[in-house]
């Protein structure tokens, strides 16, 4: 049995959390798209680990940990997470185990991301500049190198024959300020350390868990509508983060998915370029982001911040075929008095109540307003116990999205979640 958590906005929705909260239901968490561009954040007691490739499964004793073929793996980011990791005493070499499918990251992809970024001007991205476009284009273009790639005799003359083309395109782009011969020291010796770990093909060993019974929990990381596909493209992320994602990225027949479980904010926010139809770019937008700690886990920068976009909310769960929904930083809208929440688009010559590429670039919404709470609800822990408002809210959304609220976070702890 195969349950699938994924985020149901623009990423940042606090999928960390709820995956190592619901982790010991599980026997098994793992990755299947992505890379080091996530930042899963996860608190416990008083301390916080930020994860970027590795399942947030890893903090939970006797869970297995696994990298699928959907992901992109950066040797030396990852050491790195390793380390930190195994600072709060965790034997990360015991519990994670990698697909020989994943491709790597190298340092040139890293580079012309950097570079194309920078060639697009005023139209960039927002690109987190980890080298994870680059390495999807080389994944589809069928040029790109894996993890099995490390254990072959040959593995730095196929390296060298990768790189002489990208150094070819680098050209193109006039970039040349890089010191690729530090940058290759430390992968290379990043990647003799990586062999060590433990290796499989997943799709066999996911495989044989479901026959025998076993749980896992697929993890996603960004957001549904940074989907490629679905997102909002061209601003968007290199690889599916939906939950069909799951099949492909790890091996799963469609048949062995089981409950897909969605989560978003009690607001919307998004990093980076992109139309964001409910952005606050006034005070109410920069409280969001400052009580919310609204900040990458990863690149630090500010995100934007908005009312939530009901319209996006109910196009996710449809996509997704969520099952379930996980509300996070209900507390960030404690002491509001009154609430928005966008319900559709005024296109100018017509309403519309779907989300497609045209329909996003408008800025005019319509929103209906709700009553706010004043309430602390941080230290609550019952789901009868919150606000009135509160659940007025939460029936609003399901009403809508056809789906029931089964958790509600009031802070960033373990500890600060309601299950209903």
């Amino acid at each position: 049995m195969v349950d699938v958590l994924l985020g149901l906005q623009w990423g940042d929705e606090g999928k960390g959390k709820i995956a190592d909260y619901i982790t010991p239901d599980y026997d098994i968490v793992a990755r299947f798209q992505g890379g080091p561009n996530a930042g899963h954040t996860i608190a416990f007691g008083e301390k916080k680990y930020i994860l970027n490739t590795i399942p947030s499964g890893i903090f939970r004793e006797g869970c297995l940990n696994l990298i699928g073929n959907g992901v992109v793996v950066d040797p030396v980011r990852l050491l790195e997470e390793i380390k930190r990791t195994e600072i709060s005493g965790v034997s990360v070499k015991e519990k994670l185990i990698f697909s020989y499918r994943a491709n790597l990251i190298l340092p040139t992809h890293k580079l012309l991301d950097e570079a194309s970024e920078n060639a697009k001007g005023k139209s960039k991205i927002g690109s987190t500049l980890r080298g994870i476009g680059p390495t999807y284009r080389d994944k589809t273009g069928r040029s790109g190198l894996k993890m099995y790639h490390l254990f072959s005799n040959d593995f730095k003359q196929v390296y060298k024959k990768v790189v002489n083309r990208h150094l070819a395109l680098l050209e193109h782009y006039k970039f040349t300020d890089f010191d690729l011969v530090k940058e290759e020291t430390a992968f290379f010796e990043a990647c003799e350390i990586l062999k060590q770990y433990q290796f499989a093909n997943i799709e066999y060993l996911v495989h044989n868990a479901i026959r025998e019974g076993k749980k896992i929990l697929a993890e996603g990381a960004q957001g549904t509508l940074l989907d490629v596909d679905f997102g909002s493209y061209p601003y968007v992320t290199s690889s599916n983060t939906i939950s069909g994602a799951v099949c492909t990225g790890l091996g799963v027949a469609p048949k062995h998915i089981n409950k897909v479980k969605g989560i978003f904010k009690a607001y919307c926010t998004r990093v980076g370029s992109g139309p964001f139809p409910t952005e606050l770019n006034d005070e109410m937008g920069e409280r969001l982001r400052m009580v919310g700690n609204e900040f990458g886990a990863t690149t630090g920068r500010p995100r934007r911040c908005g009312w939530l976009d009901l319209v996006a909310l109910q196009y996710a769960v449809m996509i997704n075929g969520v099952d379930e929904l996980y509300m996070m930083k209900t507390d960030v809208l404690s002491g509001i008095d009154k609430l928005h929440v966008g319900t559709a688009y005024d296109l100018g010559n017509k309403i519309v109540d779907h989300f497609h590429s045209t329909s996003l670039e408008t800025n005019k919404v319509i929103y209906s307003e709700m009553e706010g709470w004043n309430e602390d609800i941080t230290q609550l822990v019952a789901f009868e116990k919150l606000p009135k408002s509160l659940h007025n809210y939460i029936d609003f959304l399901e009403e809508k999205t056809e789906t029931q609220v089964k958790l509600v976070s009031v802070g960033p702890d373990r500890s600060q979640t309601i299950v209903r």
